[in-house]
């Protein structure tokens, strides 16, 4: 589950994160690697040349918020010395965190240490474990929320953090765009009356945001509006029932849900492909058969997102 969803993670960054176009990442590899530019000089110039002229997190975020870290540039260098660089990289993973956590992400588990190259976590560690005689920087090496993790371990930590952040600046930056309109069809209206609605007042769901909420309305309006329409002369079922549609991962997983949307936009694509799907499928076969069709439905009309089967 957690591979899957680091995958479409690293699939819609890659394809609409950037300013730039698209700019192919791995998690937490390339994120970490090319997480600032570093100050060189000749001699090391091939050591750091990697992390040149290459987009970071930063970039990232500046694209999708519109707003720059405080103190916190792409173009800021860092310092030579590793362990003033791996202190620098923590201080600038902790003000990210910090400015996340204020637009309303929730990250309590990660800690900035995590989303450190894995030879700066052990800078970091270390730093932790000798003799606190440095003032100056007596806050910064505190062992109050130390936590010592083997090298696997670390890298397990360190992709279920960056995933996390991820997810979370989708959730503050990309969804509030969603905008909720009133719905005066009324054809709509008298359809659903029997069928509960889904609130998006914010204390409504302790699951869901009210702009996920606003999509799950979206959802079941299409559904209810188009099903009759989009499969009146299937060719392998009957017109499926109602449903109510209150999560995005089980009530998706037949494909019918995700094609009366994509027919709400692109009726032509009714004849060519939903038409041939299960409206009440009962076995995995039937499933994949649906899901199929939809992903050839979705690249037909250049919806070219990546999603496999």
């Amino acid at each position: 589950f957690f591979q899957k969803t680091l995958t479409a993670v690293k699939n819609w960054f890659t394809l609409f994160g950037w300013s730039k176009g698209q700019n192919p990442i791995s998690i937490p590899y390339s994120l970490r690697r090319d997480v600032c530019k570093v100050q060189m000089t000749s001699s090391q110039e091939t050591v750091f040349k990697q992390n040149l002229g290459k987009d970071t997190v930063y970039d990232m975020l500046f694209h999708l918020s519109g707003q720059l870290l405080p103190g916190v540039t792409s173009s800021k260098s860092l310092p030579l010395d590793p362990v003033e660089r791996m202190l620098q990289l923590h201080w600038q993973h902790s003000t990210l965190l910090a400015f996340l956590k204020s637009q309303g992400a929730y990250l309590p588990h990660v800690m900035p240490e995590f989303l450190l190259e894995p030879d700066d976590y052990k800078k970091w560690i270390k730093a932790q474990t000798v003799p606190k005689v440095d003032v100056k920087n007596s806050d910064i090496l505190s062992d109050k929320h130390l936590f010592i993790l083997e090298d696997s371990m670390f890298e397990t930590m360190s992709k279920r953090a960056w995933t996390d952040v991820l997810l979370q600046i989708y959730k503050v930056f990309v969804l509030p765009r969603v905008s909720s309109r009133n719905i005066t069809d009324l054809f709509y209206l008298e359809s659903v009356q029997k069928m509960p609605r889904i609130k998006s007042e914010p204390l409504s769901s302790n699951i869901y945001s009210p702009y996920e909420r606003t999509i799950l309305t979206w959802l079941n309006k299409h559904y209810e509006k188009n099903r009759k329409t989009v499969w009146k002369d299937c060719q392998k079922g009957e017109v499926p029932p109602m449903r109510w549609i209150v999560n995005f991962d089980r009530d998706l997983l037949d494909g019918l849900v995700l094609a009366a949307q994509l027919a709400a936009y692109c009726p032509y694509l009714i004849a060519t492909h939903f038409v041939r799907m299960y409206t009440k499928p009962r076995t995995p076969e039937q499933f994949l058969h649906n899901c199929l069709i939809l992903v050839n439905a979705m690249r037909a009309v250049s919806l070219a997102i990546d999603i496999k089967v």
